[in-house]
């Protein structure tokens, strides 16, 4: 049998980052910057008001109080999107909106719930400090500020940011197009009854649901029957719009396991034994005229998903262009004894709880039994407990390796 890292490692040695691509901002939402990005101008663009209130001048308004409020004329009203065309003389002040460019001479907004909100004189009953609610001109970002490096995700954030700074085209990697299919004749979809000898087929809906929370834009074609001719015409099919493609169940040793047969005959998928628990047949390879990745995955819900988790992922993070591809590990007590598989590297479901302080450490607890077709106490685990191959014990308050979910 092949090791964890040795199946990983062939695995990410196959696989490269997508080609970079100019997309609009909204298209490129998910996917990696390519280079840095420098603000070409200030942001704000200039100084300009955050409340609605009156722009005055500190002089006029150093007595103001609410038994004795200062009364001033104002001279002009400035909602945003307009430009002042006035400067403020003493005695005088300009009533502004929340954005609006700041007239010449205000050094402080007084907001309008310290005033009679009048016009056209205000009485203002407080004073403000120098610079109060004012904005002033490249405070967020200063023009030639390098505001997002390579290799950032653009979240919500980022696109906004993006926007503010008058970009609306970028060059990114874009997101890997997963598609996602599971074989079985057994297998049916949810909604529709079952009959006898049938179960309803979760993997392609788990997988799909997984791809998208590791940034891959995926594409669940659903189940595909046992028959050597259907499989090859539905990923045939399927490789225009898939930069990957995974499949699950039919990779055992069974008479009907027809994803082993008809890719070995294909030449282009290797099948092994992986050292590890759950999830031992595995299947890599590439497929079609672009050599487009191709994964096949266990049958099983859990050992789909470990799987999915400890060898898809972290080739669709590369090909997105991450640098770091693996999940993290921490270190916890486990609140349950296990044991393991000699010689193989076992994943443990279970559930894990934070240290309540820097001096604790975290605790971690086994969630479900051993059987690859748990998916009932799958979907309780936040994390996977990594048994060591060499370690067939595991004492309770033991200190093992998490990885989290």
């Amino acid at each position: 049998m092949k090791s964890v890292e040795e199946h990983l490692t062939g695995i990410l040695e196959r696989v490269a980052p997508l080609s970079p691509l100019e997309l609009q901002l909204l298209d490129a939402h998910g996917s990696m910057l390519v280079d840095d990005v420098a603000a070409t101008g200030d942001l704000p663009p200039f100084d300009n008001s955050s409340m609605d209130g009156y722009a005055v001048r500190l002089a006029d308004v150093a007595d103001a109080s609410e038994r004795y409020p200062v009364v001033l004329d104002v001279v002009a009203d400035i909602p945003a999107g307009t430009s002042p065309d006035v400067a403020l003389e003493p005695g005088t002040c300009a009533r502004i909106m929340t954005g609006a460019p700041v007239p010449e001479g205000t050094e402080a907004i007084v907001p309008v719930e310290w005033t009679d909100a009048g016009m056209p004189t205000v009485r203002v009953r407080r004073t403000p400090d120098e610079g109060q609610y004012i904005r002033h001109r490249g405070d967020d970002v200063a023009a030639g500020q390098t505001v997002l490096d390579a290799g950032a995700t653009l979240n919500s954030a980022q696109v906004g940011l993006l926007a503010a700074i008058g970009r609306d085209r970028i060059r990114v990697r874009p997101r890997p197009r997963v598609v996602i299919l599971s074989t079985g004749s057994e297998l049916v979809q949810p909604g529709r009854p079952l009959t006898a000898g049938q179960i309803r087929d979760s993997n392609s809906y788990m997988l799909t649901a997984a791809a998208r929370e590791a940034g891959a834009i995926a594409y669940r074609v659903g189940n595909v029957a046992d028959d050597p001719k259907a499989l090859i015409d539905t990923i045939e099919d399927q490789l225009i719009r898939a930069d990957v493609v995974v499949t699950t169940g039919g990779v055992s040793a069974g008479a009907y396991d027809v994803v082993k047969e008809v890719l070995t005959e294909l030449g282009t998928v290797d099948f092994d034994k992986v050292a590890m628990q759950p999830g031992m047949p595995q299947g890599f390879g590439t497929i079609g005229p672009d050599d487009t990745p191709i994964f096949t995955l266990p049958g099983n819900p859990v050992s789909a998903f470990v799987s999915f988790e400890v060898f898809v992922r972290p080739a669709l993070l590369k090909m997105a262009g991450a640098t770091e591809t693996a999940r993290t590990v921490v270190q916890a007590r486990c609140e349950a004894a296990l044991t393991s598989p000699e010689g193989k590297r076992q994943f443990v479901r279970a559930k894990y709880t934070p240290a309540e302080s820097p001096a604790a450490l975290a605790t971690v607890e086994p969630v479900g039994g051993h059987g690859s077709h748990l998916i009932g106490s799958l979907a309780l685990a936040d994390a996977l407990v990594v048994v060591p191959e060499d370690v067939t014990e595991v004492r309770r308050g033991s200190t093992v390796d998490v990885m989290l979910l």
